[in-house]
């Protein structure tokens, strides 16, 4: 929708009050063909993509909150595709895709920022294990570049190539991967699906499942009332062991919180988003000038969308390794976002064990990154009942076969992110 100047400010002078909803604030009907719970990125995207590519009518979205409320607004806005096991790479790269068509999909100005993407690596080891990383990128069609030392320091001079301890010597560097806006990405969802018909019910808390005699999901029992489903997909990203559990289903999740920090407003310092190889850190400059950086989890389960102090100290330390200059900068707010963690630290995508139930979930530190195929995929579930071509290997029963995709999220360390 296009504004003039005059209405533009005669929109100010009203502080605001006269513009359209962006998506319809539904009430809940008493049915649906699919009912997804968990009104965030995921959830938003399975449905807009339900609607848009499978033609499916009737599906709802309910949020115990408001949309984009849960980790879809706690989060880092990394977006990436550099991963290197054959389980993974296919479908970030078609995430990645997907981010790089989204705005024009949407019609929507989800801030994607195509600023790049750059691991350090600070050992022979290392380098090598970028290097078998690299290598299986390209040979999935996906761009991957290994830096020497000089080439880091042409692109980020300021980092501290001459610690004592973590000399930085290369680092791998993908030029599509960046950011994107986290909450523009939910309002562009939510917005799109909306247009299609598709219901968001806010402030509705699922508080048990529907099951007919044979023990099949049917629906969902909420705040406002049962709503009964064809289908009932999860995409409730850290409280899904607790929903899931309303069905009397057990997963290999666990719920940690993860911590993220910004600071001031600076002049352009950082390019790009840059991880650290020796500890588990990374960092990328905001649009409005304020570095965003996170770590490591907090090492217990929790629901609690706050962290504690020796993972801030441990964040701190890895920044001022990397980046001394950083602790000049005051830092204005820290936050939690949930995480379920899976046990080979990939996703889930796959039917439940309960006929009607269907589960998107143990994203772990990878979940904002994956939301476009994560909706692609998990709407082709739901509306044909099987996986996608590139998140074959997301099953649910890998774990009992053994079948993991132990990559941890390829993050700044090899073993953990």
């Amino acid at each position: 929708m296009r504004y003039s100047i005059l209405s533009l400010l005669s929109q100010g002078l009203a502080r605001n009050r006269g513009w359209p909803r962006t998506w319809r604030d539904a009430a809940p009907a008493s049915g649906y063909d699919v009912v997804i719970v968990g009104g965030g990125g995921h959830g938003l995207a399975t449905a807009y993509y339900l609607a848009s590519q499978h033609r499916t009518c009737r599906v709802a979205v309910v949020e115990r909150g408001w949309i984009g409320g849960g980790n879809a607004g706690r989060n880092t806005t990394i977006i990436r595709s550099n991963y290197g096991l054959a389980g993974n790479e296919p479908f970030y790269e078609w995430s990645m895709k997907l981010w790089e068509g989204l705005e024009r999909e949407l019609n929507y100005n989800a801030m994607v920022s195509q600023r790049g993407v750059l691991n350090l690596y600070h050992s022979d080891a290392q380098r090598d294990a970028f290097a078998r990383r690299g290598n299986a990128m390209r040979l999935h069609g996906v761009d991957a570049d290994l830096m020497d030392r000089d080439a880091v320091r042409r692109l980020a001079p300021f980092l501290n190539f001459d610690a004592a301890r973590f000399p930085i010597q290369g680092g791998l560097y993908q030029g599509r991967g960046g950011t994107a806006r986290h909450d523009a990405v939910v309002w562009g969802y939510a917005r799109a699906a909306s247009a299609l018909g598709v219901d968001i019910i806010q402030n509705c808390e699922v508080t048990g499942f529907l099951r007919d005699n044979t023990g099949a999901v049917t629906g969902v029992a909420t705040s406002r009332g049962d709503i009964s489903a064809g289908k009932v997909g999860l995409a409730v990203a850290g409280n899904t062991s607790q929903v899931a559990a309303l069905a009397g289903l057990r997963l290999p999740i666990e719920s940690h919180v993860l911590q993220a920090f910004v600071t001031e407003g600076l002049k352009p310092v950082v390019p790009g988003v840059i991880t650290f190889g020796a500890g588990h850190f990374y960092i990328s400059q905001s649009d409005k000038g304020g570095l965003v950086f996170g770590g490591d989890i907090d090492g217990y389960n929790s629901y609690a969308q706050r962290g504690n102090m020796p993972v801030v100290e441990d964040v701190c330390e890895g920044g001022m390794a990397l980046l001394p200059q950083i602790g000049r900068a005051r830092v204005l707010r820290s936050w939690g976002g949930i995480m379920d963690m899976s046990m080979d630290g990939s996703p889930i995508i796959d039917a439940s064990p309960i006929p009607g139930l269907y589960l998107n979930a143990g994203w772990c530190y990878g979940g904002f990154k994956a939301t476009p195929a994560s909706g692609w995929c998990f709407a082709h579930l739901l509306a044909t009942d099987h996986a996608h071509e590139t998140a074959q290997a997301f099953r649910l029963d890998r774990f009992a076969s053994g079948h993991l995709i132990d990559e941890r999220g390829a993050g700044a360390q090899p073993n953990l992110h």
